[in-house]
């Protein structure tokens, strides 16, 4: 894949992200979002913090395997990540932890559906 190519893909996947937000920002579920731009912004945000931490928590040992436990820690970390980007991304306004627990639950039934349809047409 060329560098271009690489760009093009991480824009998109930040515009489907950030449809994904503002969809689950609208619907008043643990988060608000004021708009497209600042739900783009948060997809961004979001990205790199979920990066990083996954990255540090590997080179510290940690390993995210097991049926129950894998899922239910990547909810836990998914849910502080997108707190932090509540904080950091102006428009957006995460209520709490608990808040950004139901919101990550809800932005991960979104994506499946928005990918089932996409999956649909492709």
């Amino acid at each position: 894949m060329t560098v271009l190519g690489l760009i093009v893909a991480m824009v998109i996947g930040a515009a489907v992200f950030g449809v994904v937000i503002y969809i689950v920002g609208k619907m008043g579920l643990g988060m608000e979002v004021s708009g497209f731009g600042a739900a783009f912004v948060a997809a961004i945000v979001i990205a790199v913090l979920s990066w990083l931490v996954t990255w540090i928590l590997q080179a510290l040992g940690f390993t995210f395997g097991g049926a129950l436990c894998g899922p239910l820690v990547t909810l836990l970390i998914s849910a502080a990540v997108l707190l932090l980007a509540g904080r950091w991304v102006k428009g957006l306004t995460v209520k709490g932890y608990g808040g950004a627990i139901i919101a990550a639950i809800a932005m991960s039934v979104v994506a499946w559906l928005l990918n089932w349809v996409i999956g649909l047409f492709l």
